[in-house]
């Protein structure tokens, strides 16, 4: 099966990109509102179902999923769907949510709130071990991609990459192995071709200065214009945007005041981008709004 990595022969002309270039102000984001107690810990984000207008949520403790306005986050209602447990990712493909639990068990919700919701599970060959956390639609392949904040397959040398698995929506099924890899090397060679600036700096120092891989994806969603991979690590208050290819194209340090801990991502078609953080000390979790800069 073929992996789409970073390609490392690529680097030297691949350069870190200004706001202008990725399309959003990441400086200086919309609040769209604070979340109730009820979110303090959400951990994804969706656009409803039935409308561009709502959007879906989920935290990762109860099994509940939440609806929002908008316009204000504000909470519309939610709706039982599972038994309690750790849930990390939230996806609306066409009239069905899809949510991903942290063991990679998958549940198809069908229906979403209404009196015959119906919902299935899925197991997959990934685990707790995996901590799966990004769950995003690739309406290109028809499939599921599944982003794991760390690499299973510790043999006792320090892990060098983090995996992204894809589960076709047509078999059912899991790829047999990661169908991205981003790789350690290929983000140090990103780096040691940007200009350097003071983000620049925070990120050479997150990424080649520790001992340990500490990238920990925590959200991923494909962009409906450019079809790029936008990926946060919480760990890090990283975002790193990829091509189609696995490429590595932006990565910046997001401000520590404005995304605490970073969980979840949404587009709107028109390319307008939600970033959902969790509750930090006394602030309470948020939401996020990023209009397009480009592409209009």
């Amino acid at each position: 099966m073929r992996i789409h990595t970073t390609l490392f022969f690529c680097f030297l002309t691949t350069l870190a990109v200004g706001a202008q270039s990725l399309g959003y102000d990441l400086a200086a984001p919309e609040l769209l509102g604070e979340m109730p107690p009820e979110l303090d810990e959400i951990s994804g984000l969706t656009l409803a179902p039935d409308t561009n207008r709502e959007l879906m949520a989920i935290e990762d403790e109860l099994g509940k999923f939440y609806r929002l306005d908008i316009a204000t986050g504000g909470l519309l209602w939610s709706a039982d769907f599972w038994k309690d447990g750790d849930y990390e990712g939230i996806e609306t493909v066409g009239d069905e949510l899809w949510i991903v639990k942290n063991t990679g068990t998958l549940y198809q919700i069908r229906r979403p709130g209404a009196v015959d919701q119906a919902v299935e599970k899925y197991n997959t060959a990934l685990n707790s071990d995996n901590d799966v956390e990004g769950l995003t639609y690739d309406p290109h392949n028809h499939r599921l991609l599944l982003a794991c904040k760390r690499d299973a397959k510790d043999d006792g040398n320090p892990k060098t990459a983090r995996y992204i698995f894809a589960f076709d929506l047509n078999t059912k099924m899991l790829s047999e192995g990661p169908v991205y890899a981003i790789e350690r090397e290929a983000v140090r060679k990103f780096l040691a071709a940007c200009d350097p600036t003071a983000s620049h700096d925070k990120l050479c120092a997150f990424f080649n200065e520790r001992e340990k891989y500490d990238l920990a994806p925590s959200a991923i969603a494909i962009h409906p214009i450019t079809q790029q991979l936008f990926i946060t690590s919480s760990v890090g208050k990283v975002l790193m945007v990829l091509n189609r290819d696995g490429r590595i194209e932006h990565l910046e340090k997001l401000n520590k005041q404005l995304f605490p801990q970073p969980e979840g991502l949404a587009f709107d078609p028109d390319g307008t981008l939600y970033i959902s953080t969790e509750r930090k000390k006394e602030q309470a979790a948020r939401i996020y709004r990023l209009p397009y800069l480009t592409g209009k």
